[in-house]
């Protein structure tokens, strides 16, 4: 597949490779960064070809050269945890130094997904009184650049912040919640690097190579070159400026009229027109400008919170999820963890049962990709709001990924990591028993009975189901449905109602036994 190279398209690539002088590091190596400890740490940049480069960090001196295309690269040995803000000094032999202070070492998670991810924690609930509480130096958050490319960049912008109260507000909230609970359970450092982008879909965090590989992959990556064959720069650019001329015509226009009833309202102002590669919606542009330039940095694993924007295609979702999952590790040769949070409840609340909802689907896309190994889903099904799709409570959300680091990957075993997960169904007598895994103490968490089961049976027939709770399973049936085969649990964008829990009190993920045709399948 080839991109039409366009002036503007050639101009970004030619920037993008641009020689330096000098000694340069990436902008993830900057003040009040926070390396990785325990493991390797690669520290590259860029310096004059055949120079040799001397990087010193903790005590350790490392040497390399700079490669024909200005390159360099070499790797830290592991190191331990400290509060105490260190030096790096990079110095190349031909072209002086670059000395970076008050760097950490410590725990390091990458924080991706679209706005509740991005959400800021200055518009959560809990704003007034954790921000002027937010004084936390071992809490450092990189907030990335809004950034996409045609093809994979090395270079990042944005940059690191401590965690103060005139900081914390910009902060990811979820990023925030989750770093402050590692922080205060291991008692190290952490950093957070926040690489996330409102209202963007999975497809455009993954590598044009990944996406590759896979139909429903390929068959956005088609789409996408097909756009740039039809963009004319030239064409785009003329209607630009006409748009914009006639934009500000009405702008002066209003300045000078002195009545503001006979103003009339101003339209959005017109965008300079850009190809289709580098529209943040379309395939690989975002993985290509904010997540490849990460690709070998140091971390512990990634929190993910996405999935509004990809709820359409719920079902495509089932593939492109993993797929980015498996496109991450790859890019840093590890299987790093990776938790997720499942989309809240969010719509008007449903009462019948058997509606269709692709909200549901994509939360169901969401809990299937626990198959793959490492990974772990937080369900925030309560914590949701019916006209909003931007939960204010983003405390539980990070708290609740929090608890799947902890218990996987800093050996709290005795943390409950989420609430009942579906493991498996058996037909009995006219009755279904679902059985759960994360199940003990399960209850409901209104002290009601268990409630938004359905059950159906060959004729596809939803009927909401009466529900004896046996241990670590449910057992399910309907008097008017005298041969059950499929249960479903939740199957709504806002099921209210839905009350089960585990002993922890997390909540039940939705589910459903069946696999018949979804709304969202072609």
């Amino acid at each position: 597949m080839h991109l039409r190279l366009t002036p503007l398209f050639l101009a970004a690539v030619c920037l993008m490779v641009s020689p330096v002088s000098g000694i340069e590091l990436p902008g993830m190596f900057s003040g009040h960064a926070v390396l990785q400890r325990g493991e390797s740490v690669p520290v590259w940049g860029w310096g004059t070809p055949s120079e040799e480069v001397e990087v010193r960090f903790a005590g350790q001196i490392k040497r390399t050269t700079v490669d024909e295309e200005g390159w360099w690269r070499l790797s830290l040995s592991p190191l331990d945890a400290t509060a105490e803000g260190q030096v790096l000094v990079v110095e190349g032999s031909e072209s002086g130094q670059v000395i970076v202070e008050d760097i950490l070492v410590g725990e390091v998670w990458l924080a991706s997904g679209q706005s509740n991810m991005q959400w800021a924690l200055s518009a959560t609930e809990r704003a007034l009184q954790d921000i002027p509480a937010a004084d936390h130096p071992g809490i450092r958050m990189f907030l990335a650049d809004l950034t996409t490319s045609a093809i994979p960049r090395r270079r990042v912008g944005g940059e690191w912040n401590v965690a103060t109260p005139l900081t914390a507000g910009k902060f990811s909230a979820v990023g925030y919640y989750f770093a402050l609970k590692l922080h205060r359970e291991l008692g190290v450092p952490v950093g957070i690097i926040r690489a996330a982008w409102g209202g963007k879909p999975v497809e455009s965090f993954t590598s044009r190579e990944t996406l590759a590989t896979e139909p429903e992959g390929r068959a956005l990556l088609q789409n996408l070159d097909a756009e740039m064959r039809r963009f004319d720069l030239g064409a785009a650019e003329a209607s630009y400026k006409k748009q914009l001329a006639a934009w500000e015509k009405i702008r002066s226009s209003n300045r000078a009229e002195k009545d503001p009833k006979k103003r009339r309202k101003l339209p959005r102002k017109p965008q300079r027109p850009r190809p289709p590669a580098l529209n943040p919606s379309r395939a690989a542009s975002i993985y290509n400008g904010m997540i490849h330039p990460w690709a070998s940095y140091a971390m512990k694993g990634v929190i993910w919170y996405q999935g509004e924007s990809n709820a359409s295609r719920a079902k495509a979702y089932e593939t492109l999820f993993p797929l980015l999952i498996m496109d991450w590790r790859k890019r840093w040769d590890a299987e790093m963890p990776f938790y997720f949070a499942q989309l809240a409840n969010f719509k008007s609340p449903t009462t019948r049962p058997g509606q269709e909802s692709s909200w549901a689907e994509l939360q169901n896309a969401q809990r299937l990709t626990l198959r793959l190994p490492k990974t772990g889903m937080a369900v925030i099904n309560d914590v949701g709001a019916a006209n909003d799709i931007h939960p204010r409570n983003k405390k539980t959300v990070g708290e609740r990924l929090s608890r799947w680091a902890l218990n996987r990957d800093y050996d709290q075993k005795d943390l409950v990591v989420s609430g009942p997960l579906y493991r498996e169904f058996k037909v009995e007598e006219g009755q279904i028993r679902i059985t759960f895994d994360n199940a003990r103490g399960l209850t409901t968490s209104d002290g009601k009975k268990p409630a938004r089961f359905e059950v159906a049976g060959e004729d596809r027939i939803w009927r909401w189901a009466e529900v004896a709770l046996d241990g670590e399973s449910a057992i399910v049936s309907s008097e008017e449905v005298p041969n059950p085969v499929a249960v479903r649990y939740a199957w709504a964008s806002n099921p209210k109602g839905a009350n089960l829990v585990n002993g922890a009190g997390l909540p039940a993920s939705l589910f459903r036994t069946d696999s018949w045709k979804l709304s969202t399948q072609r």
